[in-house]
């Protein structure tokens, strides 16, 4: 293969990480890669490893061994070269106290070379704060004004990490709405959240950290179908032993039934002719595949893994 048909680096890969403070590793081998385009969420609970993971990525950090590469640099040695194109949205902001959050994003595009974009103020709104003093803005509204700048740079990579984090639900389907027009544009977004509904909502990719590795990766879908289904009902009347025969596991407490089975459809398909036949109410019957907060709540219960 020659030079001119070599193809390009991805905008973002994570190979073998691992990152120690001392003896503690925060992360152990993870791997990653993030597409053009693509928006790759990152979760687990706090102290997974996901912040320092992002630290790293963005060269704030030199890694224990494995690499980081965005747009096939190394972010700690090429961090000027790479500010151009890289955005970052971090747990905490940098803004001057006294400027204004309309003095703020002019400066940040006059840094950039950019003609001002004040109309951002508005998209994050925060347009009838925009003569307000950023040091008297409150926490949300410093971290919609931290989402104004990343997007006014058209980033080729944003890395942002828990970016909805204290706001109220109109203003994080905003930034879903930003976030979105970004990865249609081509960049390609790296995304920290602890809410499990943000990820299913926008991510192509999710990797799933629990004490610094990556315990599962997958589509939403993918690692959602690797878990047991469930369905849950209150049966009226219910006898336990009239109950047809089933795929799945069957438990009652306080007579709501649940059935933990790897063949939904099969199991539903049961328990409606079963209804049906019998003269059965399968009240508040819910049926679906394992939520994401089952599994987080299925890893914290795990063991840690063997080094």
């Amino acid at each position: 293969m020659n030079a001119n048909s070599r193809q390009p680096a991805p905008p973002v890969e994570v190979t073998d990480l691992t990152c120690r403070y001392g003896a503690y590793t925060a992360v152990d081998r993870a791997s990653f890669t993030v597409a053009p385009g693509e928006l790759f969420a990152l979760l687990g609970t706090n102290g997974a490893g996901k912040t320092t993971t992002i630290e790293t990525a963005i060269g704030l950090r030199r890694p224990a061994s494995g690499t980081a590469r965005v747009l096939g640099r190394d972010p700690f040695r090429h961090r000027r070269e790479l500010a151009g194109d890289v955005a970052v949205i971090g747990q905490e902001t940098g803004f001057a106290d006294d400027l204004t959050c309309a003095e703020t994003l002019r400066l940040w595009t006059d840094l950039h070379r950019l003609a001002p974009r004040l109309e951002l103020l508005e998209r994050v709104d925060l347009a009838h704060r925009a003569a307000v003093r950023v040091g008297a803005l409150s926490g949300g509204e410093r971290r919609r004004l931290d989402l104004a700048l990343a997007v006014a740079t058209a980033p080729s990579v944003l890395f942002a990490d828990e970016p909805t984090t204290g706001l109220d639900p109109a203003s994080r389907r905003r930034t879903w709405g930003l976030l979105r027009e970004l990865t249609a544009q081509g960049t390609a977004v790296v995304l920290t959240t602890h809410y499990l509904d943000e990820a299913a909502e926008l991510a192509g990719h999710v990797a799933i950290m629990d004490r610094g590795r990556i315990a599962r990766f997958g589509t939403v879908a993918e690692i959602t179908s690797s878990y047991e289904a469930r369905i849950t009902m209150r049966p009226k009347p219910f006898d336990p032993i009239a109950l047809p025969a089933l795929a799945g596991r069957t438990a009652v407490d306080d007579g709501l039934l649940t059935i933990r089975t790897t063949a939904l459809q099969a199991d539903l398909h049961r328990l409606l002719d079963w209804a049906a036949r019998e003269g059965v109410e399968l009240a508040d019957l819910k049926a679906g595949p394992a939520t994401l907060d089952e599994i987080f709540a299925e890893l914290e219960s795990e063991p840690a893994p063997a080094n």
